[in-house]
């Protein structure tokens, strides 16, 4: 499993690239299955999850390989429509492929996809949206089985705007001749950036960006280029660990219009934030915070990003005052709090709501990442201590960061993997 070794109290200063979107490549590879011809895909991140996806399509059929810096798909040999399970329980994004398998070969299988445990991720908004689209649904051994050989372009409500529900809808309907229109959609940016690949291969796509997406299918999708989007969970992430380490850092490959709901907060609480050109973001932090409470909610973007909850109350640990943190995404997204009490921090948390007391030291420990971005969290409090602190289940962490032991210690951090 491997861990990560912290010694903190150090400054970050210097230059970071961030790296391609792992939650804009993810659904992309899995829309490649839609196209006739090879897909080269620039600027995917090389982590764990995207291996599993590359399992994945294999799985199914379609040849993959890394071509230098591009990933090149070719799926003309796609005949399978079952995942096999243990994938399925590897990663939840394994759920992506469902929409493309079902337009293009009319059946798919599946079954409640695995990834970090962050609370209940029910498939059911994706199977109610197949099924407005006139797929067939029955429960068998293999899982939820779906058989749509002449699926209609329609419109769906979606009951909640879930990031996945979206684009895989968006990529099904991608095949279907006519218009299919999806209501209260996620407006995430990767879901923009997966709009722009399909229109690269041919569909029509309207909206995506607002509540209302309008997709114009097409018989045949070719293949393309793209390349993937920075990834904002990772920018936010060394942008909290520079702002909780007084750092002076550059981060290059950064947008930071998708980051409205961590920017206004930092600011406020006197981070200054600089847009260069060729999307750079200078980040120069304050060497000590006033007292100053602050209150968020987590939302669908573009409110705050669930996906930096768990950095940035590590990150107020920092911040003098008193702190609350209602997480309303997921009803199990706190644990990361009592491994943050391991390490001295004063939180008060159940499944919903933290109260956090920031501006009091914290102490080395010994703790575990119990999902992605909660062992982000505990590198950022490690970063703001004195002495040695060890983060168990490195490999949960690399599941969404590429090379972070050596990026943070190229910015001058004392990080080890081992």
């Amino acid at each position: 499993m491997g861990e990560f070794v912290v010694r903190g109290g150090r400054r970050l200063e210097g230059t970071l690239k961030v790296h391609g979107a792992k939650n804009a490549a993810l659904p992309i590879m899995a829309a490649s299955v839609l196209a006739s011809g090879p897909v080269e895909l620039k600027d995917v991140p090389k982590l764990r999850d995207v291996d599993v996806m590359i399992q994945v399509l294999q799985s199914l059929g379609a040849s993959v390989k890394w071509s230098g810096p591009s990933l090149i798909i070719d799926p003309s040999d796609i005949h399978q429509y079952v995942i096999p399970e243990e994938l399925m329980m590897k990663m939840r994004a394994s759920i992506f492929v469902i929409g493309p398998l079902l337009a293009k070969l009319g059946h798919a299988v599946a079954i409640q996809p695995g990834g970090c445990s962050i609370g209940d991720r029910p498939i059911d908004i994706h199977i109610y949206g197949f099924s407005q689209l006139g797929a067939k649904v029955a429960e068998t051994d293999q899982g939820t089985r779906l058989d749509g050989p002449r699926l209609r372009a329609g419109t769906v409500h979606l009951s909640y705007p879930s990031v996945g529900a979206t684009e895989n809808l968006m990529m099904a309907a991608a095949l279907i001749p006519g218009e299919t229109r999806i209501r209260n959609a996620a407006m995430e940016p990767e879901i923009v950036d997966l709009a722009q690949f399909l229109e690269k291969m041919g569909a029509v796509v309207r909206g995506a960006g607002t509540p209302d997406i309008r997709v114009i299918g097409k018989t045949e999708l070719k293949g393309t280029s793209h390349t993937v989007i920075p990834d904002r969970i990772e920018a936010a992430t060394y942008m909290l660990a520079t702002a909780a380490t007084a750092g002076h850092v550059m981060l290059e490959n950064c947008i930071i219009e998708h980051l409205p709901g961590l920017t206004g907060r930092l600011r406020d609480l006197g981070v200054e934030l600089t847009e260069r050109e060729g999307d750079r973001v200078e980040v120069q932090a304050p060497n000590a915070y006033p007292t100053t409470p602050v209150s968020l909610h987590t939302g669908p973007y573009p409110g705050f990003a669930t996906d930096m909850q768990a950095q940035f109350m590590a990150f107020l640990l920092k911040v003098p005052g008193v702190h609350i943190i209602s997480e309303r995404v997921f009803e199990n997204r706190l644990g990361h709090a009592r491994e943050l009490r391991r390490m001295g921090a004063q939180i008060m948390a159940d499944q919903r709501i933290a109260l956090i007391y920031g501006g009091r030291p914290l102490h080395p420990s010994t703790v575990r990442a119990l999902d992605l971005r909660a062992g982000a969290a505990l590198v950022i409090a490690g970063l703001m201590t004195e002495g040695e602190t060890v983060i168990s289940d490195r490999d949960v962490i690399e599941r969404g960061y590429q090379d972070l032991d050596l990026q943070l210690a190229e910015l001058g951090a004392d990080i080890t993997g081992r």
